[in-house]
C-alpha cells in the first residue's frame, strides 16, 4: 500500500480507482483494518490501487474530503472523490464493495 500525502495525492489517484484509507497510529480500529486492507490490495493488484493517509500528519487532507472519523475509506475513480465509508468492514464485505465498484468502472 502506497503512503499518501499532499505532494503525491494527485498522481497516486490519477488513474483507475484507487482506495484511500484514512488512518491514525493511536487508533485501534485502524490497526484492525490494515490487515485486511493489505491483503486486498495484493487481491486486487493492477485492478485497484490502494494507499494510506495519516490524519495526523495531514490533517488537512482528512478535512478536504470530510473525514470526520477514522477509519475512513475514500475511493477515487480517475482522480475524483467518489464515496467514502467510514468504521471497520469485514474483508468480505469490502471484498463485495470492491467488485461491485470495479463492475461499474469497465462499463
Amino acid at each position: 500500500m502506497k503512503i499518501i500525502n499532499d505532494t503525491n495525492l494527485n498522481s497516486s489517484v490519477a488513474e483507475g480507482l484507487t482506495l484511500v484509507d484514512f488512518w491514525a497510529d493511536w487508533c485501534a480500529p485502524c490497526k484492525m483494518m490494515n490487515p485486511i486492507l493489505e491483503q486486498l490490495a495484493k487481491d486486487y493488484d493492477g485492478q485497484i490501487n490502494f494507499g494510506k493517509i495519516d490524519v495526523e500528519k495531514y490533517p488537512h487532507l482528512a478535512e478536504n474530503y470530510k473525514v470526520m472519523s477514522i477509519p475512513s475509506l475514500v475511493l477515487f475513480k480517475d482522480g475524483h472523490a467518489l464515496e467514502k465509508v467510514s468504521g471497520v468492514y469485514p474483508k468480505g464485505k469490502l471484498t463485495q464493495y470492491l467488485n461491485k465498484k470495479l463492475a461499474e468502472y469497465q462499463n
